[in-house]
């Protein structure tokens, strides 16, 4: 049985859930059913016939029997043999389709993530292969999606790190520039700069930048925030040229301690760095700066797609399919 036609349980009215571990388990019940997938979204284009690059036109594929099960569809007017899992996330992989497929069921259903030492306890594969699954996933799968962000964009930056010991609170309570000075460059000298831009109501986007930011910040607004869109951050200097240039530019106060007027403040895009770091200290404790993007790709796609009518595994599933690796 296809696993589209297979009977789910039910699900309870009131429940925000939009795909349950239930219905995963009913639809992907082994690798059979995951590998029958990839070869309905990737090539099937009705009764088994697809289109053979060999011949140059659709011909009827089938999978025949073998003593070992054999993960193809072979053309039967030429023999080409066609393989789903070839040039996907999954090519070469030795860990089953089955276990590929919860990894992202995962990823995708859980608020704060969850970490590889975590899937390794869950699949009883090794470290090593849990932490690859998710790498693959974040970077391949979840990056960035090239959707300009327009009307009214909130930006904002902070710092991604540990929290200072006590020899360094010590240290800040000695400078002559201020205990609160102090804290902060030692926050910019050991933290990882990152920089988020976000509709309200809308996509957010976030990004790991240099040590000296501004460079990158007001390219990455160049190249991804309609001209026309309002823009609100607090009153960094990093955000000084913007109104220079042309953009309609809003300021909050936060050095006076003004944190909302009116329409003007950065509510949203401070919501969501919440998030991130709620998540990240109390699932992954800590992210070396070397793979923190892939970390922020996954918190901002699952943000992105928080609203999605069609639940957010399967738009991964698809992904998966349909990217090349």
């Amino acid at each position: 049985m296809a696993p589209g036609n297979r009977k789910t349980p039910t699900r309870a009215k009131s429940s925000e859930s939009t795909y349950s571990l239930m219905e995963f388990t009913a639809t992907y019940p082994d690798d059979e059913a995951c590998l029958v997938f990839l070869w309905n979204a990737r090539f099937n284009l009705g009764d088994d016939q697809a289109h053979c690059q060999r011949c140059e036109e659709i011909r009827p594929f089938k999978r025949y029997t073998a003593k070992q099960q054999r993960q193809d569809w072979t053309c039967t007017a030429c023999g080409l043999h066609v393989h789903p899992t070839a040039g996907t996330i999954f090519h070469k992989s030795s860990t089953s389709l089955h276990l590929w497929f919860y990894a992202m069921y995962i990823m995708a259903s859980t608020r704060c993530g969850i970490s590889a030492k975590q899937l390794e306890r869950e699949l009883g594969v090794t470290y090593k292969t849990a932490w690859r699954m998710f790498t693959k996933i974040r970077n391949q799968l979840m990056g960035p999606e090239s959707t300009a962000l327009s009307g009214h964009v909130e930006m904002d930056e902070t710092y991604m790190g540990g929290k200072p010991r006590n020899s360094d609170k010590a240290e800040f309570s000695k400078s002559p520039a201020g205990r609160q000075s102090a804290a902060i460059k030692w926050s910019h000298d050991k933290k990882v700069p990152v920089f988020g831009m976000v509709e309200r109501k809308g996509r957010v986007s976030a990004y790991v930048v240099p040590k000296q930011p501004q460079k990158a910040i007001v390219a990455h607004i160049d190249a991804q925030v309609d001209p026309a869109s309002i823009v609100y951050t607090d009153d960094s200097r990093l955000y000084d040229r913007l109104a220079k240039t042309g953009w309609n530019h809003q300021v909050i106060d936060h050095s006076s301690k003004v944190y909302v007027s009116g329409d003007v403040h950065t509510q949203t895009i401070d919501g969501f760095w919440s998030l991130v770091k709620r998540g990240i200290s109390g699932t992954h404790h800590a992210v070396s700066p070397k793979w923190l993007q892939g970390y922020l790709n996954e918190y901002v796609w699952r943000y992105n797609h928080r609203d999605d009518p069609r639940a957010m595994f399967e738009l991964l599933l698809l992904r998966a399919a349909l990217t090349e690796a």
